[in-house]
C-alpha cells in the first residue's frame, strides 16, 4: 500500500473522477460515490478507499478557493499544490460551462433575505489559516475573470441586490423611493463606479458596487479605482 506523494497521473485519475461525479450531481442523477472510489483503487498506486475520499475531499477545497461549485464534501485545506494543479489542468482543457451555476433569480417582493445560505462572518478576527494556499490558487486560475466573461453570475448577483434594495424600502414604508431605485449597471453601462443607485430610509443616495461569487467568504476579487 502506497503512503507517498501523489503523481501528477494519478492526481489527473482522481480530479477527472470528482468532476464525474460533480456534472451528475449538478445534473440531478443519481449515482454512486462508493463505486466511484472502488473503480479508481485498481488505477491508483496501491491507493486505499479511505486515502480517495480524503484526496475528494482536498479537491472540494480545491474549488472553494477558485469560486466553483463543489460537491457535498467538506473541503481539507490540507492538500499538495500539485493537487490544484491538477484541478486547473482539467478546466482549462475542458472549460465546462456547466460548472458555473448561478443563483436562482427573484423578484423585488420576494427578495427577504440579502444572503443565500449562511451570511459571512463580520468579525475582524485573523484570516483562517488556509487563506494563503487558496490565494495562491485563485493567482493560478482567474476564476473571476471567467465568471466576467459569461456574465451570468454577475447580473444575477446585481439582480437580486437590485430585489433586495426596493424590497427592504417597501417594507419600510418608503415605495416612493423603492420606484427610484435604478439598475446603473444595465441602464448606463459599467463606467459609473458603481451598480445599483439606491436610497436610504431618509432619502440620501446609496450607490452599490455588487461582486458575485460561489466561492467562500474570503474569495479574492478584483475592485477598480473607479469603484
Amino acid at each position: 500500500m502506497s503512503g507517498g506523494s501523489w503523481s501528477d497521473e494519478e492526481n489527473d485519475l482522481i480530479v477527472a473522477d470528482y468532476f464525474a461525479m460533480l456534472a451528475e450531481d449538478i445534473a440531478g442523477r443519481k449515482y454512486s460515490r462508493a463505486r466511484h472510489r472502488e473503480a479508481l483503487v485498481p488505477k491508483l498506486n496501491g491507493r486505499s478507499e479511505k486515502a480517495i475520499k480524503w484526496k475528494y475531499h482536498n479537491i472540494s477545497a480545491v474549488l472553494v478557493g477558485l469560486g466553483k461549485v463543489r460537491i457535498n464534501y467538506t473541503p481539507a485545506y490540507n492538500f499538495q499544490m500539485a493537487l490544484a494543479d491538477a484541478v486547473l489542468r482539467w478546466l482549462e482543457e475542458h472549460n465546462p460551462t456547466w460548472l458555473d451555476r448561478a443563483p436562482k433569480r427573484r423578484t423585488a417582493d420576494k427578495a427577504e433575505s440579502f444572503c443565500v445560505g449562511s451570511p459571512p462572518t463580520l468579525s475582524n478576527r485573523p484570516p483562517s489559516k488556509e487563506l494563503k494556499k487558496m490565494q495562491h490558487v485563485a493567482r493560478k486560475f482567474d476564476a473571476a475573470g471567467r465568471d466576467e466573461r459569461n456574465r451570468a453570475l454577475g447580473r444575477a448577483g446585481e439582480e437580486f441586490v437590485l430585489a433586495h434594495e426596493c424590497s427592504e424600502l417597501k417594507k419600510a414604508g418608503r415605495r416612493d423611493l423603492a420606484d427610484k431605485v435604478r439598475w446603473v449597471s444595465q441602464e448606463d453601462g459599467d463606467g459609473a463606479g458603481y451598480d445599483i443607485a439606491s436610497f436610504e430610509r431618509d432619502g440620501r443616495s446609496r450607490l452599490i458596487e455588487v461582486k458575485t461569487t460561489n466561492g467562500w467568504e474570503r474569495t479574492p476579487f478584483h475592485i477598480t479605482r473607479n469603484e
